[in-house]
């Protein structure tokens, strides 16, 4: 009986992989996202499936809880303290998942970072797994997604191309 249950849990962990990167896929493609991007969600979102499943493996395994919760709180301890001075780092890597799948802007739009100190304008050039790259001008700007999320970002129409061959007509 464990046999079957051990072999429903790996089928269902495989299903559900195949359905992740489907569906991130899908998404990517519909918002037109660059194709490494889609790899690194489609990635972290592997890691956090198969953590799942191996809990859920553990249970019906019979594991004991208290067996799992030591090895658990171990390694979330050394993890943990790894990661102390590098925060920043997970909530970068969290942003950037909700900048997939909930950022209404993309790569190529005109976008304008509302900050106290600097207002950052220009072409969003990439959105990468730790930060932005805007273009302005000359400059390469790089701005951490987690603070991209936390301020107002106004996006600038595009001229449409039936506007810039009028333009150039007009300039003629």
């Amino acid at each position: 009986m464990k046999a079957l249950t051990v072999f429903v849990i790996f089928f269902s962990y495989f299903v559900f992989l195949s359905f992740v990167r489907v569906s991130v896929r899908r998404i990517g493609k519909n918002k037109d996202v660059n194709i490494y991007r889609v790899k690194y969600v489609t990635k972290i979102l592997n890691l956090v499936v198969s953590a799942f499943f191996v809990s859920i493996l553990f249970v019906f395994l019979g594991i004991e809880y208290s067996q799992v919760s030591f090895f658990l709180s171990s390694v979330f301890a050394v993890i943990g303290v790894a990661l102390f001075a590098q925060w920043s780092i997970l909530s970068n890597i969290t942003a950037s998942l909700m900048i997939f799948f909930f950022f209404p802007y993309r790569v190529g739009d005109q976008v304008k970072v509302v900050d106290n100190d600097d207002d950052i304008s220009g072409v969003i050039e990439e959105i990468s797994l730790f930060h932005v790259i805007i273009k302005r001008e000359n400059d390469l700007v790089t701005y951490p997604n987690s603070l991209i999320l936390q301020k107002a970002v106004i996006k600038h129409p595009k001229a449409n191309k039936d506007d810039a061959s009028d333009l150039d007509l007009i300039h003629e």
